[in-house]
């Protein structure tokens, strides 16, 4: 029945996008036909790691898969509703997505709550409390298999000069994603918060509606944003990882070996992704630069004691929250 229903819901899309999905439209309703769908362009290094997820499967155990990008089966929220529906298979989304499923991924939009790349990575890898979260919404009908980097995030402005306190934030408006905690964060940080969707970014700058943003550096040259901002400070407040969800109707119907094989091939999706994530955000950098934008690494303790408060009231929230955010830092070095 919910082979039925994934090649009716392929199918809706296909027809509405004109989009040829042709893996969902034989005849075939074969369980071990599985469907992967994410947001991003089939260029993206979240695409490059999903394939190779899937080709090693492909190689390794008698699964086939069909990976749909650029939102072709719906946003984050959507995505997440048709893997636990068990609709669709696996599903790329961003961890800040999961909070309204469980409240329990806020902690990987807490500021500050990883403080370097390394810290970030070893606590991903790691950590227990990361894999008790992962596995803690198995009721809800999907667990995580595995996460991708999506780097760090970062104020950028079009004013001159770093960022170096909360001072020098004090009376911008910098845009911010729809979410409280990001709108807490931004405001703790000494800046104006305003929420906006990504697309009325770049506008906003032009027309000095904002006075800068926050993200990783690939938005200064994919999204243009510096042809605006010169401006971008290593404020590093937030490293929001992008997680792999599977539904548990999948998961569970496989044999113990091939659910092992699942989690060795994210393993190896993951390194796929790195690399080119790596290559990417490096010739975005240079790209930037060539834009005349200046790049700034400061001491970001002002900005970590300025957040203080957003961390001690998520610990203040449960003794689960509280567990989970001791655990996370037991990993800083």
């Amino acid at each position: 029945m919910k082979s039925m229903m994934k090649r009716l819901v392929a199918g809706a899309v296909a027809a509405a996008a004109l989009t040829a999905l042709t893996g969902c439209s034989g005849g075939s309703q074969d369980p071990k036909h599985l469907l992967i769908a994410h947001g991003h362009g089939d260029w993206h290094p979240v695409n490059i790691g999903l394939e190779t997820f899937a080709q090693e499967m492909e190689a390794e155990t008698d699964y086939t898969f069909d990976i749909y990008p650029n939102g072709q089966l719906g946003d984050d929220s959507a995505m997440i509703q048709l893997v636990k529906a068990g609709v669709m298979d696996v599903a790329k989304v961003s961890a800040s997505a999961l909070e309204q499923f469980n409240s329990a991924y806020s902690i990987f939009s807490l500021p500050y709550v990883f403080q370097s790349t390394e810290h970030y990575f070893n606590v991903m890898n790691n950590s227990e409390a990361v894999q008790e979260i992962f596995n803690s919404t198995r009721e809800d009908g999907f667990i995580v298999i595995g996460w991708f980097d999506s780097g760090s995030r970062s104020i950028y402005t079009t004013k001159d000069g770093p960022v170096e306190s909360p001072e020098d934030l004090h009376g911008l408006k910098i845009r911010t994603q729809s979410s409280p905690t990001s709108v807490a964060m931004i405001n703790a940080m000494g800046g104006s918060a305003t929420p906006m969707s990504s697309g009325e970014v770049y506008t906003s700058l032009q027309q000095g509606i904002i006075d800068g943003a926050e993200n990783n550096e690939t938005v200064l040259v994919d999204d243009g944003h510096g042809e605006v901002c010169k401006s971008y400070t290593y404020t590093q407040h937030q490293y929001v990882p992008d997680i792999v969800i599977m539904s548990v109707d999948t998961f569970d119907s496989m044999s113990k070996e091939d659910q092992q094989k699942v989690y060795d091939a994210m393993a190896d999706a993951w390194e796929a992704h790195e690399q080119e994530w790596l290559k990417i955000v490096e010739r975005n950098k240079e790209g930037a630069k060539e834009m005349g934008v200046q790049f700034y690494e400061i001491d970001k303790t002002p900005f970590i004691e300025a957040c203080k408060p957003l961390q001690e009231e998520f610990c203040a929230e449960s003794e689960d929250n509280a567990r989970y955010f001791a655990d996370f830092q037991s990993y800083l070095k």
